[in-house]
């Protein structure tokens, strides 16, 4: 899970892409990087957040009109290396930057033929590189001998299908990637099974003049002027001239399989994925598990519900809405700690705990009081804000997920690499309630969570991917995946 973004804008993109990576922030905590372009390439890419990357002297040197940024969430190569900070670039052919979103599941075989088929040098064990170098090089081979200016934008085109159907071919696992071709244009792509998100937007100046934007979420659009106008569709190619004509065409058509833990957990509430808004949805999940605990404990209520700070606070307020009870933000949430999910090590997700989260006295103290969450992964912050509500006076602690328990690990850009770590892959869900120190849980049933998702809007999806709560994975070669099975 990452954030990336692809500007072609009539002005200097630098502080687009910057604003639209603070935008992105959520999604991805170790690494950012801006690529743009004039005549040349203009890099910056770097370690920590985004406002700590980049100084003023930075974006002054990022000039150009068009450009892609990144904000890195780790999931394959190093945790720790510069080098895989993207955006990436090759210089052959045109000179290509690219930013990628997702995991790919069959790495190793692909990365074997880059480097042994194709003769392309990879410099990292990062999959975003491989991914890169293998498109180059297909487009290098489709586009033949001859001077590369001397290509129409629409035979371009044709030939950036051709090349994308080979990558589409090839790859298994997750890819929504947007890329910088010098002298040619912004490109988007997207797996044909569309499981991480991919938005576009577009900008109409008063002289008709059109901006595009792809991001993973349209959080940025409307602070910079943009109109949503739609996803980029699952195994589709889309690619903006250097006179900004708009190229598009759907390679491949499989089933369409976003990530259910978007909606749960990655995504921002005002986001709207795959036509779905995540707002709405997380609503019904709180809904829905309302209507799980009236069925389940008709005689139980509590005095008041939590939320667990801050993605589950929608889910909270309408299951308490749905139970008749007192919503209360008994946990304050400190802004400036980052998200414990995606904290690289095991110690640090347990010391962020107290850290970022404070409990109020009074909304807590003789109470019976239900905490919900939007998941519960590993069981740190579960079991720590359970003994923090018992230091602070609560009768009883009652927990709910609105999500169902986290089963296996993702293959598809979610950083779960071992079953061990996941808690309800070594516990049932009664172990679970006393590993919490609980005095009651209760998790959202899968029908909840996947009607929750699907129940409104105009989404065309199949089946939204399930796979790390005990749902089928998408692709059959998970001997080739990083996660430990």
């Amino acid at each position: 899970m990452c954030g990336i973004t692809g500007i072609y804008s009539h002005d200097l993109v630098a502080p687009e892409l910057y604003d639209s990576l603070i935008q992105l922030q959520h999604r991805g905590q170790d690494a950012a990087g801006i690529i743009t372009c004039n005549e040349q390439l203009h890099v910056k890419r770097g370690m920590g957040l985004v406002q700590d990357i980049f100084e003023q002297r930075h974006m002054d040197r990022l000039k150009g009109s068009i450009g892609i940024a990144h904000t890195r969430y780790p999931t394959s190569g190093s945790k720790h290396s510069s080098e895989e900070v993207q955006p990436m670039w090759t210089s052959v052919p045109n000179g290509i930057a690219f930013a990628h979103n997702g995991n790919i599941v069959n790495y190793g075989e692909l990365r074997a033929e880059v480097l042994g088929e194709r003769k392309r040098y990879l410099n990292t064990e990062s999959d975003s590189e491989m991914l890169m170098q293998l498109f180059a090089d297909e487009l290098f081979r489709q586009m033949g001998a001859g001077p590369a200016e001397d290509i129409s934008d629409g035979d371009f085109f044709e030939v950036l299908c051709r090349s994308s159907d080979v990558l589409y071919s090839k790859m298994q696992g997750a890819m929504s990637a947007v890329m910088l071709i010098k002298d040619r244009g912004l490109v988007a792509l997207r797996d044909p099974h569309g499981i991480r998100p991919l938005v576009q937007g577009e900008r109409v100046l008063p002289d008709g003049t059109v901006d595009h934007i792809f991001a993973s979420e349209d959080t940025m659009f409307y602070m910079l002027g943009y109109r949503r106008v739609g996803d980029v569709a699952p195994g589709e190619a889309v690619f903006i001239s250097s006179d900004r004509k708009v190229y598009r065409r759907r390679l491949q058509q499989k089933t369409f399989t976003p990530c259910i833990f978007e909606y749960v957990y990655f995504a921002r509430p005002d986001a709207m994925l795959n036509n779905v808004n995540v707002y709405r949805s997380r609503l019904r999940m709180g809904q829905n598990l309302g209507k799980q605990w009236l069925r389940r404990y008709p005689d139980i209520r509590p005095d008041v519900i939590i939320p667990a700070p801050s993605t589950s606070n929608t889910m909270a307020l309408s299951m308490a809405k749905e139970l008749g009870v007192k919503y209360s933000e008994g946990l304050y949430k400190n802004p400036f700690i980052g998200r414990t999910f995606i904290m690289p090590s095991q110690q640090q997700r347990r010391q962020s705990v107290r850290y970022k989260l404070s409990p109020q006295e009074l909304e807590i103290r003789s109470k019976d009081v239900l905490i919900v969450d939007d998941s519960i992964v590993r069981g740190t912050t579960s079991r720590e804000i359970t003994r923090m509500l018992r230091e602070f006076g609560a009768r009883k602690v009652y927990f709910a997920s609105a999500c169902p328990p986290v089963l296996k690990p993702c293959c598809y850009g979610v950083d779960m690499p071992t079953s061990e770590e996941l808690i309800a892959s070594n516990m049932s869900e009664e172990e679970i309630r006393i590993h919490l120190e609980a005095d009651l849980l209760i998790y959202q049933s899968m029908e909840g969570l996947i009607e929750a998702v699907t129940r409104k809007g105009n989404h065309q999806i199949d089946s939204p991917c399930c796979a790390c709560l005990g749902g089928s994975y998408i692709h059959t070669q998970k001997e080739q995946c990083s996660c430990a099975f």
